[in-house]
């Protein structure tokens, strides 16, 4: 019996454990389903909870005088529970949104879509329609027990109180894809800064997303707050930031290169603040805002001027001879030249037949009156000094690295680390990128010579030029610029704050800023002459441009023993820098100052206003740029 009984008893077992098994699995699908499952969670949070995420107000900006440039007001979105819509008048929903019906059905396919919006529930809040002005939102919220599932969720957008600065400023938009996987704080159909401030600064100005949770009943009517508030979250908004910016000085650089493709930039030399960053064709900021906002942007996106493109930092140029005395500090640092050192020029350089060619002027001349008459001869020879000194340098190519070095010491050929995005790099070659153009280490001074005089291969944005100024202004260091001057409640960066040097002595830089000076009084700067009131010092440019007129370039500071701002002024197709680039500086220099342009220089300022420099061929069918 023994035998026969033990076969029953194993099939007793194995029967008992499948039914275990099945009861087992029933029991973790349902704990699964009503307790795990987001999808049953969200069902039965929907039935009692209605969360609504409360938007904070955006940080303020205001200039460095404390007047407001950017501030917020009140938006409203359309927001739809799905699971809670009934049959409703879709054609009177549609006329108190002033959209048409197909459009109606296509933003509802939107929505709904997972591709589109991945974080799409029909049990929680999914956004219909954004950026409802104040009437709209009363006319639907007179309404809205009409519309059952619909709600309204209150945010801000950005207002402007000035027409200019877009570029500065940058404009807030609909967050894309890739911002929502890097960043959890984002969900679809939220806003985010796209460029300039409101993208550099965007963790300051954002602030924090608050949540309100309300209960209902079970026919889905809120009943009030939940446990009185006790887990709401309010908002906090966001931090106020303060500019460098003088609103007045920006606006004024922006009336004078109307008309004109180009940049101003000027900075405080003592702290590195940007006092004024103009880059023009620039755009009013409000025209990135509201309903229009795509067609505004593609028209501006169109604009074969470029007006998206913030020149001040992304616009790259031959420097021209604002580069000279960077080569005069190398030259004098490295003992290749002294103060007394004097080469000839004969409407060129000699050696190479008078290539590059010069102007008129005494000869033979040293340092300081070569930076006054702004003499390629000389900068020639004392590259080439530099590169051949076989006492001091193993090779051409050793000679011109440590040139480099000097070069990026001085903030040239990376970017300067400015707070604003898309900052340019410039160029400056080191020895390695001739010997593969070349192909041979046997290359010399002469076979690269224009760069001696800030052509060839040198590239650089206004901002890095602005920043020699502020360099030889300070006597040998500057600090980083910087448009923000202070954030709420938050110290600026430790990088903006500490010296960056040069490496150069201070006495060589006493010769070039006399040479500077010289520029001024007697040599190729006299149009910024603003003696006896201010004693100012600058170094024109003549950028050789391929594409048309050269560009017009000047590079400067002021006052010269106590420097308060330093400049430079590039403006494209506007040939020599004495013809514009001068004109505009002198102008900018006396808005800084004395607030006002006098009388005796109203006359030039009306030129400058209404002169058009933009290259015809894009100007025949366009309207005036701002």
């Amino acid at each position: 019996m023994n035998n026969n009984a033990t076969p029953l008893a194993k099939r007793r077992y194995i029967i008992a454990a499948v039914v275990v098994m099945i009861v087992s699995a029933y029991v973790v699908q349902l704990f699964n389903l009503q307790l795990m499952s987001p999808q049953y969670r969200d069902y039965a949070d929907s039935n009692a909870f209605l969360r609504r995420t409360l938007y904070p107000a955006r940080g303020a900006i205001y200039d460095r005088n404390g007047k407001l440039l950017v501030y917020n007001r009140p938006t409203y979105d359309v927001m739809m529970v799905v699971k809670e819509m009934k049959q409703f008048d879709t054609l009177d929903f549609c006329r108190t949104l002033n959209i048409d019906i197909s459009r109606f059905y296509t933003l509802d396919t939107d929505m709904r879509d997972r591709r589109k919006n991945p974080g799409y529930s029909s049990y929680t809040q999914q956004l219909f329609m954004s950026q409802l002005n104040v009437e709209e939102y009363g006319l639907l919220q007179e309404k809205l027990y009409k519309f059952p599932g619909i709600y309204i969720q209150s945010r801000t957008e950005r207002q402007y109180n000035y027409p200019g600065m877009g570029l500065i400023l940058g404009y807030v938009a609909e967050v894309d894809q890739n911002k929502i996987a890097s960043d959890p704080y984002y969900v679809r159909k939220d806003y985010v800064g796209k460029s300039g401030i409101e993208l550099s600064h965007e963790e300051d100005l954002r602030g924090e997303k608050g949540v309100e949770i309300l209960l209902r009943d079970a026919h889905g009517r809120v009943q009030g707050r939940y446990e009185e508030g006790m887990h709401d979250k309010a908002p906090v908004s966001g931090k106020d930031l303060t500019l460098g910016i003088d609103i007045e000085l920006q606006a004024y650089g922006e009336r004078l290169m109307h008309n004109k493709v180009g940049s101003i930039v000027m900075i405080d030399p003592k702290t590195g603040e940007v006092l004024c960053m103009v880059s023009a064709p620039t755009y009013d900021p409000v025209l990135l805002t509201g309903k229009s906002f795509g067609n505004n942007y593609l028209q501006l996106e169109n604009n074969p001027f470029k007006p998206l493109i913030n020149r001040a930092v992304a616009g790259t140029y031959p420097p021209g001879s604002t580069f000279k005395p960077t080569q005069g500090l190398i030259f004098l640092q490295e003992g290749i030249i002294t103060p007394e050192t004097h080469y000839s020029c004969y409407g060129g350089y000699p050696p190479l037949g008078g290539r590059p060619g010069c102007h008129a002027h005494a000869s033979p001349l040293a340092i300081r009156y070569a930076l006054a008459t702004s003499c390629n001869s000389f900068f020639c020879y004392g590259f080439s000094g530099m590169l051949s000194n076989r006492s001091k340098y193993a090779t051409p190519g050793a000679a011109f690295d440590v040139w480099r070095d000097y070069m990026v010491n001085m903030g040239f050929g990376y970017p300067l680390g400015v707070d604003l995005p898309s900052e340019k790099r410039g160029f400056i070659p080191n020895s390695k990128f001739y010997t593969n153009m070349f192909k041979t280490e046997r290359w010399n001074a002469h076979n690269i010579i224009s760069i001696a005089i800030g052509q060839g291969e040198i590239l650089a944005t206004p901002l890095q030029i602005a920043n020699l100024g502020a360099m030889i202004a300070n006597r040998g260091y500057f600090y980083t610029p910087h448009v923000v001057k202070e954030r709420e409640d938050e110290a600026l960066e430790k990088s903006y704050t500490t010296r960056r040097e040069s490496g150069i002595n201070r006495a060589h830089l006493d010769i070039i800023v006399e040479g500077m000076a010289d520029a001024v009084t007697k040599g190729t700067c006299r149009g910024i002459n603003l003696e006896p009131f201010i004693q100012a010092c600058g170094k024109t440019g003549t950028s050789e441009n391929p594409h048309g007129d050269d560009h017009s370039l000047f590079m400067g500071f002021a006052p010269k023993d106590d420097p308060q701002v330093a400049i430079a002024v590039v403006v494209e197709n506007g040939r020599s820098g004495a013809t514009n680039a001068v004109p505009v500086a002198r102008l900018m220099m006396q808005k800084f100052f004395m607030g006002e342009i006098p009388e005796s220089d109203q006359w030039l300022e009306a030129t400058i206003i209404n002169r058009d420099i933009r290259p015809y061929a894009y100007t025949r069918n366009l309207p005036a740029s701002r």
